[in-house]
């Protein structure tokens, strides 16, 4: 053990031992110039604590309708209870409880309307499939232990969903309902295009490619807001031919290129000046994921540029969401991890791109950015 971290050992352990102390946390609760501080790590506590009642709050309300029937407010509990099929005391329950998480509020005496994040959650049908989505990430997590001392091979209720909507994806319409894939899908693609365009410029790119586009839906966004890109998507044959259609219909056959074929074991599309990484290198662990960042840098001609965008571990503001979400929902779905800047900084070094930099974005909670030159 080295100097520095035999300090920063010893210091963290001290620290420790003060904070867990019921005389230190007495006095820090009565003194006015810390009493704040100690206020809010007694509210982050409890919210580590709390957090999955929470979920299931905002989840009731999703999956209830409840933001669909607080558009027609101000409305009574009796009203909600009726439109609900709930008692008029369970309807109170709940209103109260989106009340506490300012998904609700009484615009006087029980006339209840949305509260500003309901205002939030109500205009974004993206965000809330994703809230029903994540009912199988809370079924995986119900023995947190079992799920992570299992071989991470066994099928979850995540990996289930993936391997069976991935295949209906690929297999073109055949009849079974992939309503919530491509709900979670667009929405998911959609919040990051969004960051994206807020902190990337195409003005002096001409080909961008997308690497595991899908139906197009980031492609869509981006070639919306800059007319003059040419646009190829990459895919698995069956869902490349359904994204090439999707794009073409939006921009002309004539400014689209769809390219069949499989990211690991067939050749990148060479002639892009940027490839596009969308929510991907995070779904795969580390082999495979440095060897995808092989095959894109081998399609490049010095000075092209790969573009990388997705949730990442250890961002200033938002950790929580990569380590502690992200990082738990990858296991359940058995594959990949979340990776901090660093991290996949050195993995594009090692893959043969020359230099690398962090773009910032608005919300890191949603993605973070890093663009990488050949």
């Amino acid at each position: 053990m080295t100097d520095w971290t035999a300090i920063c050992t010893g210091w963290i352990a001290r620290r420790n031992r003060v904070f867990a102390s019921p005389r230190f946390q007495h006095w820090a609760a009565r003194l006015p110039l810390i009493r704040r501080i100690a206020r809010s790590r007694a509210d982050a506590a409890f919210d580590l604590l709390a957090g999955f009642a929470y979920s299931q709050v905002l989840r009731a309300w999703v999956e209830g309708g409840l933001f669909d029937i607080l558009q027609d407010g101000p409305l009574p509990a009796a009203t909600v209870a009726e439109r609900m099929a709930l008692s008029e005391e369970a309807a109170l329950t709940l209103l109260r409880a989106g009340r506490a998480l300012t998904l609700a509020e009484e615009a006087g005496p029980d006339r209840w309307m949305l509260g500003e994040q309901g205002a939030v959650f109500a205009a974004n049908a993206g965000v809330q499939a994703m809230v029903r989505h994540h009912r199988l990430l809370y079924a995986d997590l119900a023995d947190p232990l079992a799920l992570l001392r299992a071989d991470r091979k066994e099928p979850t209720a995540l990996s289930r969903f993936w391997t069976y909507a991935g295949a209906l994806h690929g297999a073109g319409e055949r009849g079974e309902d992939t309503s919530e894939y491509s709900e979670l899908m667009a929405a998911s693609q959609h919040i990051v295009a969004d960051e994206v365009l807020a902190s990337v410029g195409f003005r002096d790119v001409r080909r961008l490619l997308d690497v595991g586009g899908g139906h197009g839906a980031f492609l869509k966004a981006i070639g919306s807001a800059w007319p003059h890109l040419e646009l190829g998507l990459f895919d698995l044959p069956e869902v490349a031919e359904k994204g090439g259609a999707v794009l073409a219909e939006a921009f002309g056959a004539a400014r689209v290129t769809a390219h069949p074929g499989n990211f690991f074991s067939d050749p990148i599309p060479a002639g892009y000046d940027m490839v596009s990484l969308i929510r991907i290198l995070h779904d795969h662990d580390d082999e495979p994921a440095q060897a995808l960042l092989a095959n894109i840098r081998a399609s490049l001609v010095p000075g092209a540029r790969l573009l990388i965008a997705e949730p990442m571990a250890r961002i200033p503001g938002a950790e929580p969401m990569g380590e502690a979400f992200f990082g738990l929902y990858l296991w359940a779905m058995g594959s990949g991890r979340p990776r901090s800047p660093a991290e996949i900084t050195a993995m594009l070094t090692k893959a043969g791109f020359t230099q690398a930099r962090v773009v910032a974005t608005a919300q890191p909670v949603n993605a973070s950015v890093i663009i990488a030159q050949a």
